[in-house]
Formats: C-alpha cells, structure tokens, sequence
C-alpha cells in the first residue's frame, strides 16, 4: 500500500506540537512520536544513527519544506522490501508469531469498497476466517499458549464481537505507541488516504493541547491491547 501524502503531513504536524510542548528537535519528535521510521522501510529498531535516517534527518534542516522532503522521501523507499513476520493470512486476517508461545494477530480490510468487512452481515464471514486461521495455528504452532494483539480496532463492538470475550474484556491502553500503525491506523482508510472527518476531530484536539496527557488524548481511539490464553479461541471458533 502506498501511503498519501496527507498522512505523512498529520504526523508531521503532530511532531510539531510535540516540539512546541516538550522543547526537544524536530527529528527527536519525528523518531520517537511518528510511524515514519518504519515507513521508510527502516524496520523498528528506531535507530537514530541508521545511515538511511541520518540522510532524512540531515535533509530536514537543509528542506524549505520538510512536509514535502518526508514524503519525497518516502516514495524513493516505496520499492524496498519490507521484512514480513505473517505465518499465515485467511481473508481479512493474519497472524504472526511474537515468541514460539504468542500469536499475535491482525487485520486487514481486503473487503471490495463498497463492504464494510465488520458489518454484522460479514460476521459471518470474518468468523469462518478467523477460525481457518486458529486451525492452521493449532497444527502449526504446537507450543502457542496465548494470543494477544494491539489496535485501536478493539475499541470498536464491530471488531470486538469477532473475539472471545475473554480476550476483549482483557483491553488495557497500550502506552507509548506513538511510533506504531496500531495507534496511527486509525486516520488511514483501505487506500492509504486519511479519514477526513477523523483527521479533522484529531486536529481539533492538537489545537488545545497543553500538557503531555492532552497530547496523549488527543488521539480519537486509544491502541488497546489485548491477551487471552490460546484454549478460549479454540473453543470459541470450534478450532
């Protein structure tokens, strides 16, 4: 998926509120505050001194606009392979392995444009995909003992009712993902533009910010994150 330019540009006015409030760089706050380290296919090991960062970050302070250098920048790193950690996909959902005993799962809508993939329609269909999926997860993954998963998805009762209530009733606020997709996904649609009406509510929220804690809820949706042993799933979907 290729990421619009407005996305980018949110972030980077996000950066910029972050600047204005805790008096640290512009690239302290793009590093620690934004998913853009990972878009540029730099992996997540945030390192300041990567040399491919260091030639974005030097260009920030030569740019007359660095909303415009970022996304150059970004689409002159679209074609690099990014390593993908997903064992195995069915339908709208995948899984991959944190350790040999947790899955994490996740989600992608693949739905033509005019489906929305968690209507109770297709809750059928999102049901029969995730139990394909623990099926392939019990004859693979023989040591798995738990699942757990982070998104902001799971504040929704749409996404919620596809899981145990086990696992759903197990979310807690997942700190300090600025730098992820499972808090930054939510402005994004499937094409990879923003959401306008939620960008514009997001925006809104910056404008007031004046501690760490506002900068924290001016999010719309948290990222939540969620754990269940492996046996509820089983069950649930008749694995």
């Amino acid at each position: 998926m290729r990421y619009s330019k407005e996305f980018f540009d949110l972030q980077i006015r996000f950066a910029q509120t972050v600047v204005a409030l805790l008096d640290i760089p512009i690239e302290k706050a793009l590093l620690d505050y934004t998913n853009i380290y990972v878009r540029f296919a730099l992996g997540r090991a945030f390192d300041q001194h990567h040399p491919i960062w260091r030639c974005y970050a030097d260009g920030l302070s030569e740019s007359v606009d660095l909303y415009d250098w970022t996304y150059r920048f970004y689409l002159a790193r679209t074609d690099v392979t990014q390593t993908q950690s997903t064992v195995a996909t069915v339908g709208c959902f995948s899984y991959a392995m944190q350790d040999a005993e947790c899955v994490r799962i996740h989600f992608e809508n693949i739905e033509p444009a005019a489906v929305s993939p968690l209507s109770i329609d297709r809750l059928p269909v999102r049901l029969a995909e995730l139990r394909s999926l623990f099926d392939h997860v019990r004859h693979n993954q023989q040591e798995a003992t738990h699942v757990a998963g982070t998104s902001w998805l799971y504040n929704l009762l749409a996404y919620q009712r596809c899981f145990p209530d086990e696992y759903v009733a197990s979310a807690k606020v997942a700190e300090s993902r600025f730098r992820n997709m499972p808090l930054w996904g939510q402005f994004l649609d499937r094409h990879g533009a923003v959401r306008v009406g939620v960008v514009e509510d997001f925006i809104r929220r910056l404008s007031c910010v004046a501690n760490f804690q506002d900068l924290v809820c001016s999010f719309p949706l948290q990222a939540l994150a969620v754990e269940a042993p492996i046996e509820r799933f089983y069950c649930f979907y008749g694995a």
